[in-house]
C-alpha cells in the first residue's frame, strides 16, 4: 500500500492554521465587576471633631459590597482627613475589616493620609498603618497598578521616594506589556487631569510638568484606564484612548450637585463601563450586561 507523505512544513502550517482557528473560537471570559469607593475620609464633615457621619456612610459601602459581591473593592485615598490621627485610622480599618474576606480590599494613599507635602516619615507611618503606597495586583484579565499620587504632585520633600516609586512603575509597566495584560488600570488618588490632559495646574490636578511624562509612560504601555478620587465630585475625560475616571466620595461631597456614593466598574473584554451610584441609590443588583 502506498502511503503519501505530507511534506514537514505543510503539517506545521496546517496545525498552525488550525491552533490558530481554535484559538478565535475560545469562548471570551466572563464580566465582572469591582466598586471604588474614595475619599471616606474620616473627620472630614466636622473638621476632625468627630466622625459619625463617615462612620455611617462607609459602613453602608462596606455592607453594600458585601451584598453585591464585586471582584474587589478599591479604595483610592484620603482614608482620613488627618494624617496620623489614631482615633480616624481605627475607625476607618475597623470598618474595612467587616468586609467580605472573599473580597480583596486594596487601599490607595491620599494627600490626607501622607500630608499635602509627603515626606519619608509621613509616608513610612502609612505603610505602617496601612500597608505598601505603591503595588500591583491582578483580577482576573485586570491587572492594577497602585501609586502614591501625592509623591508625584508634590515631591519636594519625598524627592527620594517619587524617584524609587517611578524607577519600580517603569519595570512593573515594562513587565504587565510583556505579559499581554488585557486591561491595565492605574489607580491613584489625585486626578492625572480633570477635562483635558494640557489643563492648567491647580489644587485637583497633577502639575503639566510632571503629568505629560507619566501619560506618556501609560499610552506606550498600553493603560485602558485612570482612575482616581480627590475631587469630592465626579468627573469623566480621555487622553487618547485612556479614560480619566474620577469619583465622588463616599465621605463628604463638594459641588454644586453634593452626591456621596462608588463606583462600578464593569470589566468586559471589549473594555471597561462604569456608573456612580450615590447612596440613595445603590442598586439590588449589576447587570453585567449594561452598557
Amino acid at each position: 500500500m502506498h502511503v503519501k507523505r505530507v511534506p514537514v512544513l505543510l503539517l506545521m502550517a496546517a496545525l498552525t492554521a488550525a491552533f490558530a482557528s481554535v484559538q478565535a473560537q475560545a469562548p471570551s471570559a466572563a464580566p465582572f465587576f469591582f466598586l471604588q469607593l474614595s475619599d471616606p475620609q474620616f473627620g472630614m464633615y466636622t473638621k476632625d471633631q468627630d466622625f459619625a457621619q463617615e462612620t455611617v456612610n462607609f459602613e453602608m459601602a462596606i455592607a453594600t459590597a458585601n451584598r453585591l459581591k464585586p471582584a474587589f473593592v478599591v479604595v483610592t485615598g484620603d482614608l482620613v482627613n488627618k494624617a496620623g490621627d489614631a482615633a480616624q485610622i481605627a475607625e476607618y480599618k475597623r470598618i474595612a475589616a467587616k468586609i467580605d474576606k472573599s473580597i480583596p480590599l486594596y487601599n490607595v494613599a491620599g494627600n490626607h493620609d501622607v500630608e499635602n507635602e509627603p515626606t519619608p516619615e509621613s509616608v513610612a507611618a502609612y505603610r505602617k498603618s496601612f500597608g505598601p503606597d505603591h503595588y500591583t495586583f491582578q483580577s482576573g484579565s485586570l491587572a492594577g497598578v497602585v501609586l502614591n499620587s501625592s509623591v508625584i504632585h508634590s515631591p519636594g520633600k519625598a524627592a527620594d521616594l517619587a524617584d524609587a516609586q517611578r524607577t519600580w512603575l517603569l519595570g512593573e509597566l515594562a513587565q504587565l506589556k510583556a505579559s499581554g495584560a488585557k486591561h491595565l488600570v492605574i489607580f491613584q488618588h489625585h486626578p492625572w487631569f480633570l477635562k483635558t490632559d494640557d489643563e492648567p495646574d491647580e489644587y485637583f490636578n497633577i502639575p503639566l510638568a510632571r503629568r505629560s511624562t507619566y501619560l506618556d509612560l501609560f499610552k506606550q504601555a498600553g493603560v485602558r484606564a485612570l482612575i482616581s478620587g480627590h475631587y469630592h465630585r465626579n468627573a469623566v475625560a480621555k487622553t487618547g484612548s485612556i479614560d480619566m475616571i474620577t469619583t465622588g466620595p463616599v465621605g463628604k461631597p463638594l459641588g454644586d450637585n453634593p452626591q456621596s456614593g462608588m463606583r462600578v466598574v464593569i470589566v468586559r473584554d471589549d473594555g471597561l463601563s462604569h456608573r456612580f451610584y450615590s447612596l440613595a441609590e445603590l442598586p439590588a443588583t449589576i447587570d453585567l450586561t449594561a452598557r
